[in-house]
């Protein structure tokens, strides 16, 4: 079930694969029936077409022979009675020797329907054969009459070949002798034109299906440099994420060992100083009770008050770490410490405006901002040399907004693109996270920086979720 799964969940490089051959696979198809639909349409009206200039090449011919046969013996006919049997037997003599090829023949029959000349099947004379139809139906004694009745024409139906004796398409060009009551006529048998149409739709077919196959062969080149080329550049980025994943990576265990550091030098320089002042505080007073002496109070007075400072020291790097006022009270209240402890930090005077927001922000979007609004001071303290610093945060219809300004002496040209330092990268990060806006604006030299963070309204609570959250703060 898993790989059954697995199939249908296809990986980024899969679906990108099949976003460029599933089009490609689809036009090649349409183009291919295309091609066939017409080529094969353009062919049969090329097949018809000289189907029918071949058996009109042969009526012309069969007209030809009747014509010819007729004026041989016209002379006889013209010249006799309706009732002189001595002419119809000269003539039928006549016409029962004028064969030629393999299969052609001349036939007569009166128009009662009784064979009178059939040189290549004399079984068949003197015998009437009226109502004589084809295997497919198709009258052939009666029809030749009914053409003869009404001066000449032709007329196709199946008939027994002489030399094999099986059934083969025949034409036949009829005339009459009205005065005889006679149908004289002629046919040729047309398979060959049959077999030359056959050999002409089997070979229209072949080139159908070769084309076929070359519209194959090149959508499967096609497809092998689609999928070489994909995998080319799959490799490619593969590659290039993986660099960017190690210089992620690698930024990340700097950050985490700078904050360390951080964290090592406040604990050192801080609490380490201050501890190692009550112990010797401490020490002194420990002594000074050993010896009775009155005075050992006051050093014990003087550990206890540097204890107390080394509690707030603790306080405030666990409140650096994670300010605890940010998941109690909400983004504004936390901004807010924020500021007052960097302006008595600093001495630097803060101008802190927001509206009420209170838990309406989802969490990762609180601590980003947070984090965003902590570092961006921290640059200021070290870097900016400025005396007043502007934060102000609100909410619209967009979103919310978080706009920090200083008074310093701005930012390099090179703040941006490849040369923006860390704190800045880390900044427009959090911020690409959250799908916002992230924008850095210092407009000339001495004029100060502005650092502007946009968060989208899919990071702002709905009403019930924002109820709930508040409930959750402590009264």
């Amino acid at each position: 079930m898993r790989r059954l799964g697995a199939l249908f969940r296809p990986s980024y490089a899969q679906k990108l694969s099949l976003v460029a051959t599933v089009p490609l696979v689809a036009a090649v198809a349409a183009i291919a029936v295309l091609v066939a639909i017409q080529s094969r349409a353009l062919a049969e009206r090329e097949i018809k077409a000289l189907e029918t200039q071949l058996i009109e090449a042969k009526k012309a011919e069969l007209r030809n022979y009747v014509t010819q046969a007729r004026n041989g013996f016209y002379f006889i006919y013209g010249n006799a009675a309706p009732d002189d049997q001595e002419a119809r037997d000269q003539v039928a003599q006549i016409l029962s020797a004028m064969i030629y090829g393999s299969e052609g023949f001349f036939f007569v029959y009166d128009y009662d329907g009784t064979n009178l000349v059939s040189p290549r099947q004399t079984d068949r004379i003197n015998q009437n054969w009226t109502g004589l139809k084809d295997s497919e139906g198709t009258p052939i004694v009666d029809e030749i009459i009914r053409i003869a009745r009404s001066g000449a024409g032709y007329h196709s139906y199946l008939w027994p070949k002489p030399s094999t004796g099986e059934e083969a398409r025949m034409i036949t060009y009829v005339t009459s002798f009205p005065s005889w009551r006679w149908a004289v006529g002629t046919g040729v048998f047309i398979d060959d034109v049959l077999a030359t149409v056959a050999s002409a739709r089997a070979d229209v077919e072949a080139r159908v299906q070769q084309t076929f196959l070359y519209i194959g062969l090149i959508t499967f080149a096609a497809l092998l440099i689609v999928f070489t080329t994909g995998m080319a550049l799959n490799i490619r980025e593969r590659r290039l994420a993986d660099a960017k994943l190690k210089k992620l990576t690698q930024r990340v265990l700097d950050a985490q060992e700078e904050e360390r550091g951080r964290v090592a030098r406040e604990l050192h320089d801080g609490i380490s100083q201050l501890l190692v002042g009550v112990r010797y505080a401490l020490d002194t007073a420990r002594r000074k009770l050993d010896r009775q002496d009155p005075t050992a109070a006051d050093p014990l007075g003087k550990g206890i008050e540097t204890l107390g400072e080394a509690i707030s020291e603790v306080r405030r790097i666990s409140r650096d770490l994670r300010p605890g006022v940010l998941d109690d009270l909400g983004l504004g209240p936390a901004l807010k410490a924020l500021t007052e402890d960097f302006r008595l930090r600093t001495g630097m005077t803060t101008d802190f405006q927001t509206v009420v927001f209170r838990n309406r922000l989802d969490g990762e979007a609180k601590i980003a901002l947070y984090r965003i609004a902590q570092e961006a001071l921290t640059n200021i303290e070290r870097h900016a040399n400025a005396s007043h610093v502007k934060i102000d945060l609100r909410g619209h219809k967009k979103g919310a907004t978080l706009r920090i300004e200083d008074n310093g002496r701005g930012l390099p040209d090179s703040h941006s693109g490849p040369m923006m330092g860390l704190g800045l990268r880390n900044m427009q990060e959090r911020v690409e996270q959250l799908e916002g806006e992230f924008r850095v604006d210092s407009p000339r030299a001495g004029t100060g920086t502005i650092i502007e963070v946009s968060v989208p309204l899919s990071h702002l609570l709905s009403p019930e979720s924002e109820k709930a959250s508040t409930q959750k703060v402590p009264a």
